[in-house]
């Protein structure tokens, strides 16, 4: 192709502008708004025949907004017709019977959960907290049932002797050497084998194999009289009534799917009546079975695991049975075994009647009167000959007997509450006991009368369970509950008194952390500073914190959760030593973390308090102290974000030289996070737009020396980042602050400092952990680049367009991907600026800075040397467009061809000839191999028939002629 000449169409702004304006309609209250919800009508289509293609329409609504996907689907849903095919009988009656039965489930589980409100602490909470802290050492024992299978295959009998005898046998199997007994396992091989009995039940159950099952819970509930490792008791207690639970829901299950058929489902709210005679036999049946099993304990539990199933037989099944599980409890003589025992039969009555307080408060009141069975000499002899301490005893019984005071508690009326106290004081006080009623009732209940408990306290018996635990239980409430406001004072100082005098460390800091809450709570800095005085003397000596941090972190969220005034915070004396005691790294970069990330949430307004200035310095040179080569991207980021979240709240108002002092001692604090960096670069730029703003763009040379140091900190500090489009980007940002602060020389070298690092740029970048080509980011840069570049000037010692210049030798010595038309699309961009360059009047403007419109004038030879740098660019354009006729690339060359034209006709002078014929060049192009989008072919030929009815456009009529729209053949 033969070297076109460049000729830029004369631009008119103002004019234009005008034109594109859109035409102002007043608008009355009421009319259309773009933002008022959009009204959608719904349309009814019915169709006339299957054969024929016409359908008759009927819509609700006289409105006229057409659902472009009904439209589509011309009313019909493909769904809808394969249903429509099906037998319409069959369907239905299939639809209906899954949907009951899919409800009625659904419905009965949400009602066994909603039996009780979410006030009421499930037990599920409670069950990972005892798996956790009731641990042992020892070595256990368990007895595995290894499946014979005897009397599996028995006659069926018809007399009821028979049934009874055979039930007997079966039962009797399981006693007669089908069970192993498995020593010396370690506490994880006792879960783990406890895991595969629950397992075992469900492939038993699955398999139909029901006698099997139910011997397996037998065996399990066996292990729950077994006290031979009492520390591992309440752990024991949760893994065995996990597979109770699990073999009275599929119980359940199996007796509830007996009362379904295809005519009826159990309503929701089912009575005995509704039940079919099949599901009530099967349901006596496992009655009796459970009613076999010759020793106490398993037989109490495996009843109480299936006591949801009376609901099958009568209405009074449940009430009857509780009262008597309650006295079956009454021959256990262990009283550990016991109370869990009582604690289960709670758990299960709260989960099917918890209306039966009667039973309930009847199983407490049972447990009170064998209580001193505790202190008994039968359980002193058992723990001496395990080895055992009463103060490790007694805290066993604390799950159990919370769980029942939870239960009894719920709902329940200040009376009950109160008579339980007075019993409580019957039993002289007993430690154990009045910590559970702290831990049950509820909390607003103990802060009311916080000094009667604090006095029960003073008098109760501790016998092995020390006062400063229930002081802790009283803590816990009124962290949740206010205390009268004359008695707030006298209860700090009463278990304070107590808990400053703990020497054991430990024991002083699980108390002191739950109590600082309620001092933060209710009391001023002074008293916060003491109670933290008070833990620095307590941790301090032998590093006793070394072992506290959970508590010590504890500690500190609730003093900065109370204290979102920061300046008060960090006046609290101790509060900074206090810091000092978090030693290990983890856990120091854990705090600081928590007290940055609650200052970027509560400080509203910016701050140069110096208090609070130096302190958060110091918390995050403690975070950026901590990274390295092993800290993960997400660490990094998260440490950056909170950093950053410091240094946009600092503000020193119109003292702009103490602003950029504080940027210039952050950056050599945080320079390992290139983030901060980055946040701190554009800090400084905004500080320098800022002072521009206040003198109004007429600096004074004070202010103009300032200026130039805000951009020397950005020129310093960018080369320091990794990141290759972070600097690009920051280069010419600060590129764009120096010009408008009238800086031409310091812009010019932030310019040539980016065009000299586009080479830099890697066909490959990191983007969220994934390598993604880099072109794309590159062509969005050099466009914003191009645009800035318009109103740079020129440099008197350098030739005309010298920034251009350099770019443009840049991008042509860049290596771009075999396949790519990036280049191309910047050659277009360029030419873009080029012809807006050339332009008498620019389109935009830096005030007070005279671009090459103001200095050239229009001048013929700037003009020529601009029109040289475009014939050299289109030259460029023209050759890709030669090398893209190949099969492969016909496309592409389309595509590339049409744009080209898009970018002649807005930009060039089709008045020339030579331009003119171009155009109608690269149209012919754009269509020649057929690949071309014909609509997008038309709309751009009416556009142009639309512009020449234009004044000074007549001359692209003759063009519009010359634009033939070929079809596909």
């Amino acid at each position: 192709m033969a070297v076109f000449p460049w000729h830029s169409r004369n631009r008119n702004y103002k004019a234009e502008f005008a034109s594109c304006r859109l035409e102002a309609v007043p608008l009355e209250f009421g009319d259309y708004h773009p933002l008022k919800p959009i009204t959608v009508t719904e349309s009814k289509t019915k169709k006339v025949s299957r054969k024929g293609s016409t359908s008759s329409t009927s819509s609700s609504s006289s409105s006229s907004v057409v659902d472009p996907l009904s439209s589509v689907l011309d009313g019909t849903d493909p769904l809808s017709m394969f249903a429509a095919s099906a037998d319409p009988a069959a369907l239905a009656a299939t639809t209906v019977i899954l949907l009951a039965v899919d409800n009625s489930r659904k419905k009965r589980d949400r009602d066994d959960n909603s039996i009780v409100g979410s006030d009421f602490e499930p037990w599920a909470s409670k069950r990972g907290e005892i798996l956790a802290r009731y641990t042992t050492t020892e070595k256990l024992s368990i007895n595995l049932f290894m499946g014979s299978e005897k009397g599996k295959a028995g006659t069926a009998v018809s007399a009821m002797s028979e049934k009874v005898r055979t039930r007997l046998e079966e039962l009797d199997d399981f006693e007669e050497g089908s069970q192993k007994e498995l020593l010396n396992l370690t506490q994880q091989d006792y879960v783990n084998r406890i895991e595969e009995l629950n397992q075992s039940l469900k492939d038993a159950w699955a398999s139909d194999q029901k006698v099997k099952a139910l011997k397996i819970v037998i065996q399990c509930s066996k292990l729950l009289s077994d006290t031979s490792v009492i520390q591992f008791y309440p752990s024991k207690f949760v893994l065995i009534t996990d597979i109770l639970d699990t073999f009275g829901k599929l119980v359940y299950e199996r007796i509830f799917s007996m009362c379904m058929d295809n005519r009826s489902v159990l309503p929701d709210h089912f009575s005995p009546e509704n039940v079919n005679d099949t599901a009530k036999e099967t349901c006596l049946n496992w009655f009796f079975k459970i009613a076999s099993i010759r020793e106490l304990i398993p037989r109490f539990y495996v009843e109480a695991s299936i006591l949801k199933c009376n609901k099958f037989l009568s209405k009074t099944g449940i009430s009857e049975c509780l009262p008597r599980l309650t006295c079956m409890v009454r021959g256990i003589g262990d009283p550990l075994v016991s109370v869990y025992a009582r604690a289960y039969l709670c758990r299960v009555g709260m989960e099917v009647a918890p209306h039966l307080k009667e039973s309930l408060n009847k199983n407490f009141f049972d447990f009170l009167l064998t209580f001193k069975q505790i202190h008994g000499d039968t359980v002193q002899n058992q723990l001496v000959l395990q080895g055992v301490e009463l103060p490790s005893y007694l805290p066993l019984y604390s799950p159990a007997m919370d769980w029942i005071f939870q239960c009894i508690s719920y709902h329940a009326p200040e009376a009950l509450l109160t008579e339980m106290m007075e019993r409580c004081k019957k039993l002289g006080n007993n430690a154990l006991l009045l910590n559970s009623v702290m831990s049950a009732f509820r909390a607003e209940f103990i802060a009311t009368r916080s000094m009667d408990f604090i006095g029960m306290i003073k008098e109760c018996d501790e016998s092995g369970f020390p006062k400063h635990l229930l002081f802790r239980s009283l803590g816990l409430n009124l962290a949740l509950a206010d205390p009268p406001e004359s008695d707030r004072l006298q209860i700090l100082n009463e278990a304070w008194k107590v808990i400053t005098k703990l020497k054991n460390p430990q024991d002083y800091i699980n108390c002191a952390e739950v109590w600082v809450e309620y001092t933060c709570k209710h009391f001023t800095k002074r008293e916060v500073n003491t109670v933290l005085a008070d833990v620095i003397k307590h941790m301090t000596p032998d590093r006793a914190f070394e072992d506290s941090y959970p508590q010590l972190q504890s500690i500190i969220k609730k003093v900065i959760a109370h204290f979102h005034d920061f300046s008060v915070l960090f006046s609290v004396e101790k509060f900074l030593p206090f810091l000092d005691m978090f030693q290990k790294e983890s856990v120091r970069v854990e705090v600081c973390k928590c007290i940055m990330e609650v200052f970027i949430k509560h400080q509203q307004e910016p701050t140069k308090d110096p208090v609070i200035l130096n302190a958060l310095l110091h918390v995050c040179k403690t975070m950026h102290d901590s990274v390295n080569a092993l800290t993960l991207e997400d660490e990094k980021r998260m440490l950056a974000y909170l950093i950053n979240g410091f240094i946009k709240m600092v503000s020193f108002g119109r003292d702009f030289e103490q602003q950029l002092s504080f940027y210039v001692e952050a950056r050599s604090m945080f320079c390992n996070l290139e983030p901060v960096l980055v946040q701190l670069i554009h800090s400084v730029n905004r500080l320098a737009m800022e002072t521009r703003k206040v003198m109004k763009g007429n600096h004074s040379r004070k202010t103009a020396a300032f200026v130039r140091a805000c951009v020397a900190y950005c020129f310093i500090t960018i080369p320091s980042l990794v990141g290759i489009f972070s600097r690009l980007n920051l280069y010419l940002h600060s590129g764009q602050v120096a010009l408008a602060n009238q800086c031409l020389s310091q812009a010019d070298a932030f310019f040539k400092a980016a065009i000299s690092l586009v080479p830099e740029v890697p066909k490959m970048i990191t983007i969220d952990g994934k390598m993604r080509p880099s072109e794309s980011f590159l062509l969005e840069f050099l466009c914003n680049f191009f645009s800035t570049l318009l109103i740079v000037p020129d440099h008197p010692e350098h030739g005309v367009l010298f920034l251009v210049r350099e770019l443009l030798n840049v991008i042509q010595d860049y290596t771009w991907e075999d396949n790519s038309d990036e280049k191309i699309r910047i050659y277009t961009c360029v030419l873009h600026l080029l012809s807006a360059m050339s332009q008498e009047t620019y389109l935009y403007h830096v005030d007070k800075v005279d671009s090459n419109d103001s200095l050239y004038g229009g001048d013929s030879k700037f003009l020529a040397e601009n029109n040289k740098l475009c014939e050299t660019v289109m030259a460029q354009i023209l050759e890709h467009l030669k090398t893209l006729a190949k099969d492969e690339a016909l496309k592409r060359q389309s595509s590339l061809g049409l744009s080209f034209f898009n970018s002649i006709l807005a930009h060039g002078d089709l008045r020339n000839n030579r331009l003119n014929q171009l155009s109608v060049n690269l149209w012919h192009l754009a269509q020649r191999h057929g690949c071309a989008d014909t609509r997008t072919m038309v709309k751009t030929l009416e556009y142009i028939k639309k512009r020449s009815k234009h004044p000074d456009m007549g001359h692209l009529t003759e063009l519009a002629l010359r634009l033939p729209l070929q079809t596909r053949t």
